[in-house]
């Protein structure tokens, strides 16, 4: 019987292989990453702008009473305290009036379908700049993924449908063989760099993450899913509050304004 031959692969075809597994699980978390980070800067962009349709306007509306409060006791007092709390109350005033109608405000709502988000860690998989095979791609590859970003927050399953499109064509081109002149060293150099910067990325992306849930909008917004279990609507809530408060700045408003006229002031 003819002896049966065995082919074995050699140590740097083995760690070659290995490294090409380990990029591709890497390519996929790093996709997920910045898909689910991609989708909370988007959810927190949308709740912000119902909150300052709801809620921040009227907080304008109750710290511009606030400062023709303190504007009008500088009338009544006529002392340095009074002027420099009438400057500040004012101050705090055109802040919040810029904040409530701001471009902030006019944010849209929404929530992406599955199939988009899928379609998105597609794409970034593919066109993610830390898997470009060289600076110029690379760039390419940063310009791709700008264009992916604003047409996920378009929901825009066209476009990103195009860019995954068009990148298949050309990976299909390349993967034929390797890159001239790139032998299996090269390859596998080349591959672990593209980790590296993979596992940075992730790092980076956690870590702005964790930044934006520690922001005052998150943690209100973590309030209001929290309400919303219990089938309250917290921003109803604050309004509603806010509503009281403003009545009650009015009578206060009021009842400086016949004080100065009883001085005859």
């Amino acid at each position: 019987m003819p002896a049966e031959i065995i082919l074995q692969q050699t140590p740097d075809a083995a760690v070659l292989l290995a490294r090409r597994e380990q990029l591709a699980a890497v390519r996929s978390t790093l996709a997920e990453r910045e898909s689910d980070l991609a989708q909370l800067r988007a959810q927190l962009t949308t709740f912000e702008g119902r909150y300052l349709r709801q809620v921040g306007i009227l907080y304008a509306e109750l710290d511009d009473l606030e400062a023709r409060i303190a504007e009008r006791e500088v009338a009544l007092y006529d002392s340095e305290a009074a002027r420099r709390r009438a400057e500040e109350t004012r101050r705090q005033a055109q802040e919040t009036h810029d904040a409530a109608f701001g471009e902030a405000r006019e944010a849209e709502e929404f929530d992406p379908p599955p199939t988009l988000k899928t379609l998105f860690r597609e794409v970034a998989k593919r066109i993610h700049p830390d898997f470009g095979r060289d600076d110029a791609e690379q760039k390419h590859f940063t310009l791709l993924m700008a264009l992916a970003n604003q047409a996920y927050k378009r929901g825009d399953t066209d476009t990103l449908q195009r860019l995954l499109d068009d990148h298949r064509e050309i990976d299909a081109l390349n993967n034929g063989a390797l890159i001239t002149g790139e032998d299996e060293a090269a390859e596998l150099l080349r591959i672990t760099r593209q980790i590296q910067h993979a596992e940075r990325d992730i790092a980076a992306l956690d870590a702005e993450r964790y930044t934006i849930l520690s922001g005052e909008i998150a943690q209100l917004h973590l309030d209001a899913e929290a309400a919303a279990r219990e089938h309250r609507d917290l921003l109803t809530e604050l309004a509603a509050s806010l509503r009281d408060q403003i009545a009650d700045a009015r009578q206060r408003f009021e009842r400086i304004d016949r004080q100065i006229s009883a001085h005859g002031k």
